[in-house]
C-alpha cells in the first residue's frame, strides 16, 4: 500500500481546511519528527472583520497561541504542522471525518467516514434523532473503538452500552460544572486528575471531550494502584493518539499534582475517600466522584447504633449494609461542606446502567467551617456512634474546623 508523502498530505489538509464545509480539525498525539513544545493544535474557521479566517490555536504545557490566516495563506502553517509530525490528525466537515494515524514505524492510515449532521429543521420533525451527548452514537469515534466500546462505523458494542452511557451521563456532568465554575475560561489548560483510573475510559473520554469536542485545553493524569491497567492505559493512549495524558502507579491520595478537577468513578470503599481529600488538598475547584463498594462504615456501625431504635434495620445484613452506604455518602457529602464546597448528591445514571449510579458533587466557593455544619456533622457522630474515614482521610485541617 502507498504511503503517502507529506506533500499529498499536505495537499489533502489544505483541501479539507480550505473547503466551505470545514468545521474543525486537530493535530496531536506524540511527535514523530521535529521537537516542539506544542502539544496539540486546533484549526478551525472563523470570522474577522466580516471575513473568513482560519485559526490555528497552538496548545502548549504552559501556554495557548492562536494566529488567523487568510484561506490562501495556510501553506506555511501547515508545513510546520507536517513537520512536527503528529501521530494523529482528525478532520470534521459536513458530510465526511477525515482521520490520519502515523504508527511508530512511519506508515500512515488514512480513514474516512461519513459524518451525521442533521439540520435544525430536520432536529425539530425527526422522532428518533440521536440524543444530545457528549461522544453521540452512530458516529466514527477513533477514541471509542480504541477503547472497544463501538465499531469502526460508530455502532456501539452490545456488550459496552452500559460503559457508554456510563461515560456520556458523567460528561454532562462534567461539562455543565466546568460552565458553573468558569473553568472553561482559564487562561492556561485545565488540570484534571482521574482517581483510580482502571483501563482509563473515562479518563480518554474526558481528555478528547474537553481538548477535541469543547477546545478547552486540558491535561489528564491517570492514577491506579495495579500496574497491569496502567500498562494497559498507557498503550491505549498511544493507540488514541492522546497527547497531554499521563498515567502513573500509585495509591489514590499520594498523587503530588495540581489539579482543578478531581473525578472518581467506583473507586472501592475508603478510596473515594481519599479522592475527596486529595481533591480538598489540590485545592481543587470541581470534585465529581460515584462511590462504589462501602465496607469501612458497614464494620463500624452495630446494633446500638442510633440508641437501639433502628436496632430492627440493623440486625438485617442487607439492610446495615445500604444503611451504611448511605450514611458513608452523607458523612462524605457533609465533609465538603464543612471545607468550603457547595455539595450535593445526585443519581448520575440509572439503575439498569449500574446500581453504584449515585454521584457527589463538589463546587469550591463557599465558606469554611460553617458553624451549621459543623453542628451537623458531630450529631451524626453521636447518633451514629462513629468516626467515618473521611476524618481520617482529610486529616488535621478538618478536624480542627470540626472540633471549632
Amino acid at each position: 500500500m502507498h504511503n503517502p508523502t507529506r506533500a499529498e498530505l499536505h495537499a489533502l489538509l489544505k483541501d479539507a481546511i480550505s473547503g466551505p464545509d470545514f468545521a474543525r480539525a486537530t493535530f496531536a498525539g506524540a511527535a514523530r519528527g521535529a521537537s516542539t513544545e506544542w502539544v496539540r493544535v486546533v484549526v478551525r474557521p472563523v470570522e474577522v472583520r466580516g471575513a473568513r479566517h482560519v485559526q490555528f490555536a497552538y496548545h502548549g504545557a504552559k501556554k495557548v497561541l492562536t494566529k488567523n490566516f487568510e484561506p490562501d495563506a495556510i501553506d506555511d502553517p501547515l508545513d510546520e504542522l507536517l513537520l512536527i509530525g503528529f501521530a494523529g490528525v482528525h478532520v470534521s466537515a459536513r458530510a465526511e471525518e477525515l482521520d490520519i494515524r502515523t504508527s511508530r514505524k512511519g506508515r500512515v492510515h488514512i480513514g474516512r467516514s461519513r459524518a451525521q449532521v442533521h439540520s435544525a429543521a430536520a432536529a425539530g420533525t425527526e422522532h428518533n434523532r440521536a440524543k444530545d451527548v457528549p461522544l453521540p452514537e452512530g458516529r466514527a469515534s477513533h477514541l471509542l473503538e480504541v477503547l472497544g466500546i463501538s465499531t469502526a462505523d460508530g455502532t456501539v458494542r452490545p456488550t459496552m452500552r452500559a460503559k457508554f452511557t456510563q461515560i456520556n451521563e458523567f460528561l454532562k456532568h462534567l461539562s455543565h460544572a466546568l460552565d458553573d465554575t468558569e473553568l472553561a475560561r482559564l487562561n492556561r489548560p485545565v488540570e484534571l486528575l482521574d482517581c483510580g483510573c482502571g483501563l482509563s475510559y473515562l479518563t480518554l473520554a474526558a481528555h478528547h471531550y474537553l481538548n477535541d469536542v469543547r477546545g478547552i485545553p486540558a491535561r489528564v493524569v491517570g492514577v491506579d494502584v495495579n500496574d497491569e491497567v496502567i500498562r494497559k492505559s498507557m498503550e491505549r493512549a498511544e493507540r488514541a493518539a492522546a497527547g497531554s495524558v499521563e498515567f502513573a502507579c500509585r495509591r489514590i491520595g499520594t498523587a503530588d499534582v495540581p489539579a482543578d478537577v478531581v473525578i472518581a468513578l467506583h473507586a472501592c470503599d475508603t478510596a473515594t475517600d481519599d479522592a475527596i481529600a486529595q481533591a480538598v488538598r489540590s485545592d481543587a475547584r470541581l470534585l465529581l466522584c460515584v462511590p462504589c463498594c462501602h465496607h469501612d462504615l458497614n464494620r463500624a456501625l452495630g446494633a446500638s447504633a442510633g440508641d437501639g431504635v433502628l436496632r430492627p434495620v440493623l440486625r438485617h445484613g442487607i439492610l446495615l449494609q445500604r444503611t451504611a452506604d448511605l450514611i458513608t455518602d452523607a458523612f462524605r457529602a457533609l465533609a465538603l461542606r464543612i471545607c468550603g464546597y457547595r455539595t450535593d448528591v445526585v443519581e448520575f445514571v440509572a439503575t439498569e446502567h449500574t446500581p453504584r449510579n449515585l454521584m457527589i458533587r463538589a463546587v469550591r466557593g463557599a465558606p469554611a467551617g460553617d458553624a451549621a455544619h459543623v453542628a451537623e456533622y458531630q450529631e451524626m457522630k453521636r447518633f451514629w456512634r462513629v468516626t467515618p474515614y473521611i476524618e481520617k482521610a482529610l486529616g488535621e485541617p478538618f478536624q480542627q474546623l470540626v472540633r471549632a
